[in-house]
């Protein structure tokens, strides 16, 4: 017989039954009867309870053992009786009667329950993450990860990708985030990156003739945590194709991910292929959003004509200083009480607006402030550019063009919510197209990549040559699942002319860009193919599909909000010979000193 099991403990059946079986695994739980004593045993795979009576001489021994200690169990396997049976566990027909018992690794008082639902604070379950994973619901998400990177694996292989590995080391690039740096000791004074993503090298793969390739990449960015993205590290199924157009990248990873989806969503619809594409422009202008939850009903419109030069004073004023107007529709709002109104109100107040206008069409009329002040020729337009009628509400939003967006992308988020409109138990996909290629930096005023800095302008050389830049349009895009965006992708710039002119609009001189973009500079100079590709998020995926609301419920081992392993202890001080061996000192801030109060002053 094998030293530690015959079976698991998800394993015995009823055909078990007058078998000799033996089992490892953790206390889950323990009941003591008197005169028997049953333990719960679980391993990776399941629970199975095994019982012993107060006269055998183990009981003593048995009953010391703490919870969560690792146990061999050697026993027969019977038939619990009818009344005993436990229809919610697999093995719930029968029990273990237990003739030995090897205590292999005794627990101690544990810092927090792996039995039950009690709930434990962020920094407890990190530092124990490894009792942590032993809860029923983590380890299960984690179970899902590793079965969804299986099926994207074998998804991606089979629609013809290779699976390559790219460096972890290599040099810093600016794609929107801080990197991490690694101090070379063979070269002091100089500094690898992590990479924030393997984006020049699968550009240079394709370059080097391969013609699809796909990774599970590790990606490391030094920013501030989220709920849908983690500090430090996160993990992407990323792919580039040789000779591609926007439209072979969609048709080759829509069929992935619906039926990654499909396979792992639990019966819930998933949008059909081809997904919808919306052009940002109108992502903005409908959704508020560059990625809008389709299972919201609402679409916004735009009305500033109708309040131009006016009666409504306030909204004719701001248009005349640059403001636009955005009309959120609320069907069947009519009905709703006063303090319906009023409570949506007090929350644009809580963010920041003035308020938030509406217009109430019941019974033929137009009630409310905004209804008082327009002709009926206005309130028309509204009702067509809305698409609303008697029986519903209008609600408006006007500022400048970007804060308008923005501010009336929430509120059409708040209102779904607050009229139950959004779908439930569905992921409705789209693609976001036609990203603009350059903004403003609101701060500098200077002009920047708005998105990836290799991407393709629409137009090419002659746009950019041409067109005021904030106008021109990259062939970059995005893909978006329940207002989560799951990934940014482009068609390639892959012409060292093209590639010389984007980067000198954002103000990189040819020289700059040469040095710091050399490795990919050179390869376009000796013949790449046109190329593109995507990235889509391991981590939200499998956060969506456990219907987690944190990140940190799909990743073994997270770090907090502030970057920090509790668990490990990192980021950790280094001993001074390794700083000297690597050339570095350290240099923490100075601590501000207290302000000196005057008299009086508490």
């Amino acid at each position: 017989m094998h030293p530690y099991r015959t079976h698991t403990c998800g394993a015995l059946r009823l055909d078990h039954v007058g078998a000799t079986v033996r089992l490892s695994g953790w206390v889950h739980r323990k009941r003591d009867h008197g005169n028997l004593l049953f333990v719960d045993l679980r391993d990776h795979f399941g629970l199975t309870q095994c019982v012993i009576d107060a006269a055998s001489p183990l009981f003593e021994a048995v009953t010391d053992v703490r919870p969560e200690s690792v146990i061999t169990v050697t026993g027969l396997v019977v038939r619990r009786t009818p009344d005993t049976v436990n229809p919610a566990l697999a093995t719930g027909e029968i029990e273990v009667r237990m003739a030995e018992v090897v205590v292999d690794s005794p627990a101690d008082v544990l810092p927090m329950q792996v039995a039950g639902d009690l709930e434990y604070g962020e920094e407890t379950r990190l530092r124990y993450r490894f009792l942590d994973l032993r809860r029923d619901r983590l380890h299960r998400n984690i179970v899902l990860r590793s079965a969804v990177i299986a099926s994207l694996r074998r998804r991606m292989t089979e629609a013809g990708f290779m699976e390559f590995q790219t460096p972890i080391l290599t040099a810093s690039s600016p794609e929107g985030a801080r990197d991490y740096l690694v101090p070379s000791r063979q070269h002091p004074g100089r500094f690898y990156a992590l990479p924030q993503a393997p984006q020049q090298f699968k550009q240079l793969l394709m370059a080097s003739g391969f013609d699809r390739y796909f990774q599970i990449a590790p990606c490391f960015r030094d920013e501030d945590a989220r709920a849908d993205r983690s500090p430090g590290e996160f993990y992407q199924l990323d792919f580039e194709m040789a000779f591609a157009t926007q439209d072979d990248v969609f048709d080759a990873i829509e069929p992935v991910l619906a039926g990654v989806f499909e396979e792992f969503g639990n019966g819930k619809a998933v949008t059909p292929v081809p997904f919808p594409r919306i052009p940002y422009d109108d992502a903005m202008l409908k959704y508020g959003s560059d990625k809008p939850d389709l299972r919201n009903p609402l679409v916004m419109a735009d009305v500033t004509e109708v309040f131009r030069g006016g009666s409504f004073a306030l909204f004719a004023r701001n248009i005349d200083k640059g403001a636009v107007v955005r009309a959120i529709p609320a069907p069947k709002a009519a009905a709703m009480p006063r303090s319906f109104f009023d409570k949506l109100n007090d929350w644009a107040r809580a963010e920041g607006a003035g308020g938030l206008a509406y217009v109430v069409f019941a019974d033929g009329e137009a009630k409310g402030p905004i209804g008082k002040n327009l002709e009926a020729g206005g309130l028309d337009a509204i009702r067509t550019a809305t698409g609303t009628g008697d029986g519903d509400a209008v609600f408006f939003v006007c500022a400048r063009k970007a804060e308008a967006e923005k501010f009336a992308g929430r509120a059409r988020e708040r209102l779904c919510d607050e009229l139950g409109l959004r779908e439930a138990d569905t992921f409705r996909f789209l693609w976001v197209v036609d990203y603009p290629a350059y903004e403003r930096n609101p701060e500098t005023g200077r002009i920047e990549f708005s998105h990836n800095p290799f991407s393709m302008p629409q137009g090419g050389m002659e746009a950019l040559e041409t067109m005021d830049p904030l106008e021109i349009k990259a062939f970059q895009y995005d893909i978006v699942c329940n207002g989560v965006e799951l990934s940014s992708g482009a068609i390639r710039n892959h012409r060292p002319d093209i590639m010389l002119k984007a980067f000198a609009i954002a103000g990189y001189d040819e020289a700059e860009t040469r040095q710091r973009f050399g490795g990919l500079f050179n390869a376009f100079r000796y013949g790449a193919p046109p190329h593109g590709g995507c990235a889509p998020g391991i981590d939200r995926i499998v956060m969506m599909l456990a219907d987690e609301p944190n990140i940190r419920e799909v990743i073994a081992f997270p770090m907090n909000q502030q970057a920090q392993d509790l668990m490990m202890g990192a980021p950790a001080e280094v001993e001074p010979a390794r700083l000297r061996e690597l050339r570095l000192r350290v240099e923490l801030p100075r601590e501000k000193k207290p302000t000196a109060l005057a008299d009086g002053a508490e």
